[in-house]
């Protein structure tokens, strides 16, 4: 699961980077840059919650 989680990070922040400069800066397909921090944030909460057997 450790994978998981910095799969989660990378993408979150990726996305974080990506809304950054699309404030500043407007480019096609700005608007999924919010998708991918959507998706970091749950694979990163799936990543460290995953105890499992």
């Amino acid at each position: 699961m450790e994978r998981t989680f910095v799969l989660g990070v990378v993408l979150t922040l990726a996305g974080l980077v990506g809304y950054g400069v699309g404030v500043s800066t407007p480019y096609p397909g700005r608007e999924l840059s919010l998708v991918g921090i959507m998706v970091g944030i749950t694979l990163a909460a799936v990543g460290l919650g995953g105890g499992g057997s």
